[in-house]
């Protein structure tokens, strides 16, 4: 069930030529922290996805893609309900969704029965001038006020494979803590593979203040690709 500790402000999204664009309430339009991580993307891993598309073929590459962004879409639908509900919803009889609901339940079992308290589920987060998104859920983790993502995954993931996602939560605390004046420094990431295994990270402490480095050089040279 949903503890309401903040009144969190709806913002109005678009996509402009390949950017996605969020309104913040002072009417000014600013990127999303997923397209700065795109655009600001290194060389080397630009290379490795076109090395990847060009190995399984296109028609190959879009096909997974599509039928994980299905399978992402269906268990987060499945958590957002289960964080306000408190009930993990029956899946019916599509085998798509029997996975993802599968998936979703390895998440709550492995991982979400260290959340003490959810604040909100679906939140969006601004930072004034800078930027915005959407994160899965806001609140307690094991006693301490944290950012938490919902993942899905093809195949287990290396800890160097996830920087970005571990860049995005510290993205997410930076703004939640600019606009509604907590000190948040931990994020988490739940993650459930097609193939039922579960991975946690837990991103704190040194390696907290390490991305928020990192997220800020992104964002830096964001603006500066755009001036």
């Amino acid at each position: 069930m949903i503890t309401e500790k903040f009144n969190y402000t709806q913002l109005k999204r678009a996509s402009v030529e390949g950017k996605r664009l969020y309104t913040t309430p002072d009417g000014k339009a600013v990127p999303s922290v997923t397209t700065i991580l795109d655009k600001t993307k290194s060389e080397e891993k630009r290379q490795a996805l076109a090395n990847w598309k060009k190995r399984v073929g296109n028609a190959k590459a879009q096909e997974i893609v599509t039928e994980a962004a299905g399978r992402g879409t269906r268990m987060h639908k499945y958590l957002e309900d289960y964080c306000i509900d408190s009930e993990l919803k029956t899946p019916g009889s599509n085998p798509f969704s029997q996975q993802a609901n599968k998936m979703a339940q390895i998440i709550i079992d492995e991982g979400m029965c260290d959340m003490d308290e959810i604040w909100g589920t679906e939140v969006p987060m601004y930072f004034p001038e800078l930027y915005a998104g959407t994160t899965d859920a806001v609140g307690s983790f094991n006693g301490q006020p944290s950012i938490i993502d919902f993942k899905q995954t093809n195949k287990p993931k290396k800890d160097e494979w996830v920087d970005d996602y571990k860049t995005q939560l510290v993205a997410y605390a930076l703004a939640h803590n600019e606009v509604y004046g907590t000190n948040i420094k931990q994020g988490v990431i739940l993650m459930c593979s097609k193939d039922f295994l579960f991975q946690k990270w837990v991103i704190k402490d040194e390696e907290f203040e390490l991305f928020t480095e990192h997220w800020l050089n992104r964002v830096q040279t964001y603006y500066s690709q755009s001036a």
